[in-house]
């Protein structure tokens, strides 16, 4: 790959900031736009990279500045684009869907819209979830019917129709990416990997949703940034793939897992609370990431036993950052 400029929107969310870190380390140029200020360099893994030099912040909003957006595209001609911009949050969405539908949907036709005149952009990522897909039983392939539980999953499932739609009507260079729970550290303190190693270290009560019982696939993210990266030199247009170990663990077992590594007995069992589920919880997301493994010739490397050892030690390191972070999830419009 050329070092051309790549473009990162939402470049201050935990994946959007660690390909950064990635494509800096490719010596790459990279542009990085997002809403809010650069957050403390506790969550920016790029913060302290050797080629920062080649990386250029904007503090836009893309649901207020489009033109914005526009202009900076136009001037720095970026070759690739990855769009990691969305309202996260699956049960916070119900409170005000409408935040939801803006951000992940309506703000993003219009820049599509808008970038879709540029001949210079070869590839646009759009990085997404398996929630568009609601509760899977069985592990499925990347054309595997839509089905939405909540209004950020379906948020997510209607930008993917858009593009889908612009590209095989305009040849619109899209390439869709729908990966597994990411994890590493630098994350925000509200996931339940950082917070159950939170808790178990200050000894604080843990509620599990549900009792624990659903399942998930937990991907450190650099495996992800080196997904991603491979994607941008081999991905084909109008394709889509799965980033995903193939590997399930039910929360309840991550947690157990967490809380023996901190206290080397089962001590943290008394401070695990099991609460009601949350609303439209999907109890399994099994993606099937053959195609990116035999297509591309990406395979994760790091095990989840380490990956959150590598979480461990990031906030053992950090407990002043801890005493200053709020670990629960906080709405911005």
């Amino acid at each position: 790959m050329k070092k051309n400029h790549l473009l990162i929107i939402g470049s201050n969310s935990f994946s959007g900031s660690s390909f950064a870190n990635f494509a800096l380390n490719k010596n790459l140029n990279v542009i990085g736009i997002s809403r809010s200020v650069q957050p403390r360099p506790f969550f920016l893994k790029y913060n302290n990279n050797e080629n920062i030099k080649r990386f250029k912040f904007f503090k836009v909003d893309i649901n207020k500045n489009l033109d914005q957006v526009v202009n900076i595209i136009s001037k720095y001609r970026p070759s690739f684009i990855l769009n990691f911009a969305a309202q996260g949050m699956v049960e916070e969405s119900w409170n005000n869907p409408t935040d939801w539908y803006i951000t992940n949907f309506l703000s993003t036709v219009k820049i599509i819209e808008e970038i879709k005149k540029f001949k210079f952009i070869k590839k646009f990522i759009n990085f997404t979830t398996p929630e568009v897909y609601g509760s899977t039983d069985r592990w499925i392939k990347e054309n595997f019917s839509f089905n939405p539980s909540t209004p950020y999953a379906l948020s997510r499932a209607a930008i993917d129709f858009h593009l889908n739609l612009t590209y095989k009507t305009f040849n619109f260079p899209v390439i869709f990416t729908r990966t597994a729970n990411v994890y590493g550290p630098h994350q925000q303190l509200y996931r339940i990997i950082p917070k159950a190693i939170i808790y178990f270290l200050k000894k604080k009560e843990l509620k599990l949703h549900g009792g624990g019982k659903s399942y998930r696939s937990f991907i450190h993210i650099d495996d992800v940034s080196r997904a991603l990266y491979m994607i941008l030199k081999k991905g084909k247009l109008g394709d889509t793939y799965h980033i995903s170990t193939n590997k399930l663990i039910s929360i309840k077992k991550l947690v157990n897992m967490i809380g023996y590594k901190i206290t080397k007995n089962l001590s943290y069992k008394k401070k695990i609370k099991s609460v009601s589920d949350r609303v439209g919880k999907d109890k399994y997301y099994k993606l099937n990431s053959f195609k990116l493994r035999s297509k591309i010739g990406w395979k994760p490397i790091i095990n989840l036993n380490y990956g959150i050892d590598t979480v461990v030690e990031w906030l053992k390191k950090n407990k002043l950052e801890i005493e200053r972070s709020n670990l629960n999830y906080l709405h911005k419009k």
